[in-house]
């Protein structure tokens, strides 16, 4: 067992603090890609007994491998440390009354499998838990995965949720969930150790964990499925706030005598640009409902929302002057709520994720960037950018899985920052629009 982990020295001056060295160790090597021993001494502040004892370890245990060498200077050359990516696995699980989705990762954050199914609707929830224990399990076993490799599973979800009990405020499509025991009952169907966490936190969490934000630190991922969030990265670390529920941009007040909000406020942004929003816009309008595809479906059956959203993008995408014009009209709107969110939280960077933004991300992601560089506050120190995430219909699930794997391999004391300077580590490219 490794000891206290010693404070990893940064360029700011604070203090980067993992649960001990081993987990600060093998989540620099994850970090960096590839680095050396002496790389890690000067990354981390640890003696060279201290890393030779831990790397050591990391290998017996499968977690860490040798990996080439580094460019020579002119002595010999170091020997690189890389994480060994199929040595353990976690499943994601995004419950939403659209859709469930799966993924199965490996240490480095990668999707090995993936699942999409019906999701929660009206249903009983100890049944959909039954479920989706028989959907993980065959999840594993179709990827030939062993499953004594596989970690633990995440789940998470839309609404505020409470990372140990679950959901004591939830949408209305799913209210038969509130105060369901969700974290024991999965963990009695499944076997697995089981973390839960807020879906927008956790889609900042997988970019963070799989590299897809570069080297930027402070960042939050705009979530909108049904709904809308964010998750908040700072300082390389999730910021989840008192209960979990940081950075709840859905709720922003926009207009106070705006509609009334399933959260019990008025005017929130989730309630003038969500999705729901759109849809009711949409329909309200004969001939952008014609367009949409929305008033032609058998016996007046109406889709999901997320189902009518996407009709509706689709038809903004071909063109149709009023799909495009509400799309236009919610990303305005969304745009005005994520700058104030940038301002305060004074961000680097926005990355658009969820099933919504998948389809329609082509046409918010410009307004949102043109609202950030006419009126961010700190517009004149630094721009905050604005792209689409590279897996934002799977974002929340890859997050869910990476909330297993920093839990069980790189526990983090709050505070943490990963120190910028990783010798031996190419360095990333800056996020382009």
């Amino acid at each position: 067992m490794s000891g206290p982990a010693e404070p990893i020295p940064h360029a700011s001056g604070r203090p980067a603090v993992h649960a001990s060295s081993r987990s600060a160790v093998l989540d620099v090597i994850r970090a960096a890609g590839s680095i050396s021993r002496v790389g890690l001494v000067e990354a981390t502040g640890f003696t060279g007994a201290t890393i030779s004892t831990v790397v050591r370890r990391l290998i017996d245990d499968g977690l860490v491998v040798e990996t080439g060498h580094a460019e020579s200077t002119g002595g010999k050359r170091r020997v690189l440390l890389a994480l060994n990516r199929s040595s353990r696995f976690a499943v994601g699980v995004h419950l939403d009354h659209a859709g469930i989705t799966y993924v199965l990762t490996n240490l480095g954050g990668a999707v090995t499998g993936r699942m999409f199914r019906p999701g929660a609707g009206a249903v009983a929830p100890a049944e959909v838990v039954e479920r989706m224990a028989a959907e993980t399990a065959a999840l594993i076993e179709s990827a030939g995965v062993d499953r004594d490799r596989v970690l633990g599973l995440g789940l998470v979800s839309p609404g505020p949720l409470t990372r140990t009990s679950g959901m004591p405020l939830t949408p209305p499509a799913m209210r038969q969930w509130e105060d369901f025991p969700l974290d024991r009952a999965l963990r009695e169907t499944t076997g697995l150790p089981v973390a839960l966490d807020n879906d927008a936190t956790a889609s900042a969490l997988g970019e963070h964990w799989s590299g897809g934000v570069g080297g930027t630190a402070t960042f939050a991922a705009v979530y909108m499925g049904t709904g809308i969030g964010s998750g908040l990265v700072v300082n390389g670390i999730t910021y989840r706030g008192v209960s979990g529920n940081a950075g709840e941009v859905g709720h922003i007040c926009l207009d106070p005598d705006g509609p009334e909000c399933w959260c019990g406020a008025r005017g929130c942004t989730e309630a003038l640009a969500g999705p729901a929003a759109v849809v009711n816009a949409a329909r309200a309008d004969p001939i952008t409902s014609r367009a949409a595809g929305l008033a032609r479906r058998p016996g007046g059956a109406r889709q999901s929302v997320a189902g009518d959203f996407a009709a509706v993008t689709r038809a903004a995408l071909r063109g149709e002057p009023g799909a495009r014009s509400l799309l236009e009209r919610s990303a305005r709107q969304l745009a005005l709520a994520v700058r104030n969110l940038a301002s305060i939280m004074d961000l680097e960077q926005i990355v658009l994720t969820g099933a919504s933004l998948a389809i329609a991300g082509s046409l918010y992601q410009p307004v949102l960037q043109e609202e950030l560089d006419r009126a961010f506050f700190a517009r004149d120190a630094h721009r905050v950018t604005v792209r689409l995430s590279q897996s934002a219909a799977t974002a929340p699930a890859i997050g869910a899985a990476a909330l297993v794997l920093q839990a069980e391999l790189v526990p983090l004391r709050e505070g943490l920052r990963l120190p910028e300077n990783l010798p031996d580590a190419p360095r990333p490219r800056p996020a382009t629009a």
